[in-house]
């Protein structure tokens, strides 16, 4: 059994657990969440605590490679250079992350944007991964670099 924990950066953190039971299905939706960026850092602790280093493996989304920004390219065209600054700031989080990462010796990967399934709506999210709680948009993002994935690590 492998855990592996979705992490979508930004002042509201996704936060997502999945289990890994080798039995040809995939990642298993545990947790979704959204959380802070301490209270998120301290679940992974929690989670490394109880399952070991070994078996636990962060999927964390990277803005630091996304070459696009949608809505933010439209609203600064309306309101100005400062609705970019949230862009910057979930890059910044992307690196604390993969930091901390490093620092701690945790198992990670910086997954692009591009590569995750994102932006689900609630009823569609629920369609797809059969998850029956409550979740915000930064969860279902976190939930969707774990859900189905099979652990390679």
């Amino acid at each position: 059994m492998k855990i592996m924990i979705g992490i979508d950066t930004g002042v509201k953190t996704g936060f997502s657990l999945a289990i890994d039971y080798k039995d040809g299905k995939g990642g298993q939706l545990k947790d979704v969440s959204t959380l802070s960026i301490t209270k998120a850092m301290e679940k992974v602790r929690l989670s490394i605590e109880k399952w070991g280093i070994e078996n636990v493996k962060l999927y964390i989304e990277d803005a630091r490679q996304r070459k696009w920004f949608g809505e933010a390219d439209r609203r600064q065209l309306k309101s100005g250079a400062g609705v970019r600054e949230g862009v910057g700031s979930v890059k910044r989080d992307a690196k604390i992350w993969e930091d901390w990462c490093k620092e701690e010796k945790y198992l990670y990967e910086m997954i692009h944007p591009a590569a995750n399934l994102t932006k689900y709506d609630a009823v569609k999210f629920k369609k797809y991964t059969k998850w029956e709680g409550r979740t915000s948009e930064h969860g279902r993002d976190a939930a969707m670099l774990v859900h189905q994935r099979h652990a390679k690590f």
